[in-house]
């Protein structure tokens, strides 16, 4: 491998680190804003909650408070009643009936009605000079007042007012006021209840409204936590295809060297295999040998295995003395 390409290779792994460092810290971040949003998010809904449970009681403090509303309108209802009673009995204790019978109030009409009948009953029972044309006559007015305070006695029953002597007007009206007084401190009774229920209700009401804020203020947390996370997990992502973009490029280079070095080995095999380790090669020569009935190895010459007809005589080797002579 060259110079220069060690130094591509190690800027790569370079390069390499530092992504993989800054990999580290982006899903570190990632995951510190993820636990965040799910804090938020928990907190959230132990917020929602406790609100819900809140709600719950409100709304029974609300439902009971209404039906105490609802009783005290009720009595307020007959206290009018009777005090319009009242009132119409003062006018006609004055004498000021009024010519219009519509405006007559129920209790009016039905003790007027009443007192109609029995006067009738009485007339028919003791009047012994009626004849028979005006008794019928009268029979058939008793008929229709009888109708009459069959249709006014429920409306008055509401009321609980069938206890009114016409004759006895004073007494009459000190009867009315009693029960329209007994109605109106019953209509004030439940409306003092309907406020103690109120008094409690408000604390409960200004802790909701904490609730919902608090609850508000921590998704908007959870939100921010999720936004943040999606956006370093999507940094995270591009960051990623460069660094498998520089690993698929080191792999194809440690590839290519490897292919390199696989090529050298197998050209320096080839090159120092001989016939004995090499089927093929050692078969290769045998049909040579077979052909031109000899061979050539490196630069050996044909010549150099060729022998003369006639042997070599061996030249007798020459004995040399080590010494000139011997002294006599």
């Amino acid at each position: 491998m060259s110079e220069g390409e060690e130094g591509q290779e190690e800027d790569l792994r370079n390069r390499l680190n530092a992504m993989e460092t800054k990999l580290k810290r982006m899903r570190d971040q990632r995951n510190n804003f993820t636990e965040n949003a799910r804090r938020a998010a928990d907190s959230r809904n132990s917020m929602q909650n406790q609100g819900k449970e809140l709600r719950i009681k409100i709304k029974e403090h609300l439902d009971n408070q209404k039906d105490i509303r609802i009783k005290a309108k009720e009595h307020q209802i007959r206290r009018d009643a009777l005090q319009g009673q009242i009132r119409e009995l003062i006018s006609q204790k004055k004498g000021k009936r009024e010519n219009n019978k519509g405006n007559k109030s129920s209790i009016v009409e039905l003790s007027e009605t009443v007192s109609e009948i029995e006067r009738i009953e009485r007339q028919l029972m003791t009047d012994g000079t009626i004849s028979l044309k005006k008794e019928n006559s009268l029979l058939k007015v008793l008929k229709k007042l009888i109708l009459k305070r069959d249709e006014l006695i429920p409306l008055a029953s509401e009321l609980n007012l069938l206890n009114i002597d016409l004759g006895d007007m004073e007494g009459s009206i000190q009867l009315l006021k009693a029960e329209a007084d007994a109605e109106h401190k019953k209509m004030l009774d439940f409306h003092s209840q309907a406020d103690e229920i109120w008094d409690a209700i408000k604390p409960m009401f200004e802790e909701r409204d904490f609730i919902q804020a608090e609850g508000d203020r921590l998704h908007e947390a959870y939100l921010e936590g999720r936004k943040n996370a999606d956006e370093v997990h999507s940094s995270i992502v591009e960051l990623m295809q460069e660094v498998n973009q520089i690993r698929d490029q080191m792999k194809a280079e440690i590839e290519e060297g490897k292919l390199v070095i696989e090529n050298h080995n197998r050209s320096v095999r080839e090159s120092l295999t001989t016939p004995d380790k090499d089927e093929d090669l050692a078969n290769s020569l045998s049909a040579k040998l077979m052909e031109q009935g000899s061979l050539t190895f490196g630069g050996t010459l044909t010549g150099d295995f060729t022998t003369s007809g006639k042997p070599k005589m061996k030249k007798p080797s020459r004995k040399l003395g080590t010494t000139r002579g011997r002294r006599r």
